[in-house]
């Protein structure tokens, strides 16, 4: 994962809730790279930016805190797994919405058969396992 992470030249590690901290949080470390915790609403404090999305069962939401991510800066997206690509999305949504660019996605699974990586726009998509 630290190979891909460099590989994009990012500024940022974004890590979605709440298996993406256990990958983002050493990756970022290790690549030396700020990590930004991307959240289920009401857990972070402060001021925060909010994305709702639909999932297969209906709504959900994901927030950043604002300020976090300076206009422009490239940001890494990093989960455990990449399915249909619902969460994903709306994180690169918020990472948009707050002045950064997604400058591409690491998983360490990929589960082909739900076609998340189509969802993706034409970001740069690497994942360690695919089945």
């Amino acid at each position: 994962m630290e190979d891909k992470i460099r590989s994009l030249r990012a500024s940022v590690v974004v890590a979605i809730e709440s298996r993406g901290f256990v990958f983002g949080a050493p990756a970022a470390m290790r690549v030396g790279l700020p990590l930004i915790l991307v959240r289920k609403p009401g857990k972070l404090p402060g001021e925060k930016e909010r994305v709702e999305y639909q999932l297969e069962y209906g709504l959900d939401a994901l927030e950043i805190k604002s300020g976090m991510i300076q206009p422009g800066a490239g940001v890494v997206i990093i989960d455990d797994v990449l399915a249909t690509g619902g969460t994903a999305c709306a994180t690169a949504e918020l990472v948009r919405k707050v002045g950064g660019t997604v400058a591409g996605y690491v998983f360490l699974v990929e589960l082909l058969a739900l076609g998340g990586r189509d969802r993706l726009q034409n970001e740069m998509i690497s994942s360690i396992v695919q089945f």
